[in-house]
C-alpha cells in the first residue's frame, strides 16, 4: 500500500517538525531569559501623601477609599512602597538595561531591577528618548547576561517571536508566543494613570500576548535576538500588541555610549495634525499639515521660547505643510522627518499663514538635556 506508507511518512514529518519548533522556542527562551529583568517602581510613602495622595487611593464605588496604612501596602527591595513596575532586558556586561520610558517616567521614584535569579540591584536612570518609548538604565554588575539586539529593519510579517516580561507586574518570567501581524503601525498610548498619552510611531505589531508589567521586556525573534520592545497593548481587543523597533533602542545606546546622553533634534512647537473634519472645525485653507497650536495653559506656548522653531520665524497658528521637502499629514508628523535629520543641518519649512505660503529655514538644534 504506497499511498498509505506516503501517508504514514508525511505525517511523521509533521510531527518532527513540530516536535523541533517546539525545541527551537525552548532553546531560544532559556537563551534569553537570564537577560530579563523586572523594574520596581517604589515612593516613600509620607512624600506621597504629602504631595500626590491621589496615587494611594482606591476608587470604591461612587467615591474614593483613603489610603490605606503603609503597611498594608506593597514594598520593594529598597523598603518603597512599590507604586508600580515594568519589565527590561540587559543589553551590556557592565549593566546597561533598556526599557520603556513610561516605565520609569517618574524623576521622583526609586527604581530596582530583579533579576530571574531574585537579585536586586539599585537603579539609575542614564537617559530617556524625548522621541521614542526608550529608557536606558545602569545598575552596578559584572559580567551580567546579556540578550542580543538583532536587526528590526529586516522583520517579515508572520515571523515567529517571543514577547518576555513580568505580566501585570506579578508573574516574572512570563513567555508568549506568536507572530509579527503588522509593520510600521501608529497608535496614541496613555502612558500613565493621569490620562497623559505618547503617539508612537513605527511599531511592530504583534498577537503575542503584552500584558501591563510586560511594558519594556524584550521581543524576541527564534534567533534569541531583541528585534522590538514590548510597549502597549490595545485594551478590549484581543492579540493585538505593539513594540518599539530595536534598531530605534540601539540608536540610543550608541548616542549615550558616545556622547553620555540621547541627542535628538527638537523643533519646539506643539501642534496638532490635522484631517478633513479638524480643517472645518478650525476653518483652515487645507487639510492636512500640522497647525501650531498652545495647550490652553499658560506656560506651555505653541512655540517653546529659544527654540529651532522660534528661531526660524514660526508662530502660533502657523500650518507647517512641509518639513525637509516632505508633507506632513497624519501618517508623517514632524518627529518621524526630525529623527532621520543630522544635528546641525538646515531644513527647509513651507508654512502657511493667514493663507500665504512662506518658506522658512531652521537648523536642527539639540533638545536641551533635562
Amino acid at each position: 500500500f504506497p499511498a498509505l506508507g506516503q501517508g504514514r511518512g508525511l505525517w511523521y514529518h509533521i510531527y518532527m517538525s513540530e516536535t523541533n519548533y517546539e525545541a527551537h522556542i525552548i532553546s531560544t527562551v532559556k537563551k534569553v531569559m537570564p537577560g530579563v529583568v523586572s523594574i520596581v517602581v517604589g515612593k516613600d510613602y509620607d512624600e506621597m501623601l504629602r504631595e500626590r495622595p491621589y496615587e494611594l487611593m482606591m476608587p470604591h464605588g461612587d467615591h474614593m477609599d483613603l489610603p490605606p496604612p503603609e503597611e498594608e501596602l506593597p514594598h520593594t527591595p529598597g523598603g518603597k512602597i512599590r507604586i508600580g513596575g515594568g519589565s527590561g532586558f540587559i543589553v551590556d556586561a557592565s549593566g546597561l538595561v533598556m526599557t520603556n520610558k513610561h516605565v520609569v517616567r517618574d524623576p521622583e521614584a526609586e527604581y530596582m531591577v530583579v533579576t530571574p535569579s531574585e537579585d536586586s540591584y539599585p537603579a539609575r536612570v542614564l537617559a530617556r528618548d524625548p522621541l521614542n518609548d526608550v529608557a536606558i538604565l545602569k545598575i552596578e554588575g559584572e559580567n551580567l547576561p546579556v540578550i542580543s539586539m538583532g536587526d528590526s529593519n529586516h522583520i517579515e510579517l508572520g515571523q515567529s517571536v517571543l514577547a518576555v516580561g513580568t505580566a501585570l507586574g506579578e508573574f516574572q518570567n512570563t513567555v508568549s508566543c506568536g507572530i509579527v501581524s503588522g509593520l510600521s503601525r501608529r497608535i496614541t498610548a496613555m502612558t500613565d494613570a493621569e490620562g497623559h498619552s505618547e503617539r508612537l510611531r513605527g511599531l511592530i505589531q504583534t498577537d503575542a500576548a503584552i500584558n501591563p508589567g510586560n511594558s519594556g521586556g524584550p521581543l524576541i525573534n527564534l534567533k534569541g535576538e531583541a528585534i522590538g520592545i514590548n510597549a502597549a497593548v490595545v485594551f478590549g481587543a484581543q492579540n493585538i500588541g505593539f513594540a518599539i523597533p530595536i534598531n530605534k533602542a540601539q540608536r540610543d545606546l550608541a548616542e549615550l555610549k558616545k556622547y553620555g546622553r540621547i541627542r535628538t533634534p527638537f523643533l519646539g512647537v506643539r501642534y496638532i495634525l490635522l484631517n478633513p473634519m479638524l480643517q472645518k472645525r478650525f476653518r483652515l485653507p487645507v487639510e492636512r499639515g500640522a497647525f501650531v497650536l498652545r495647550e490652553g495653559v499658560q506656560d506651555r506656548p505653541a512655540v517653546v521660547p529659544d527654540s529651532a522653531a522660534d528661531h526660524a520665524g514660526i508662530k502660533e497658528a502657523d500650518i507647517i505643510v512641509e518639513l525637509n521637502a516632505t508633507a506632513i499629514d497624519e501618517k508623517i508628523g514632524l518627529e518621524d522627518i526630525l529623527e532621520k535629520v543630522p544635528l546641525g543641518e538646515k531644513i527647509p519649512v513651507k508654512i502657511l499663514r493667514g493663507g500665504t505660503e512662506h518658506m522658512l529655514i531652521l537648523i536642527a538644534e539639540e533638545r536641551t538635556p533635562h
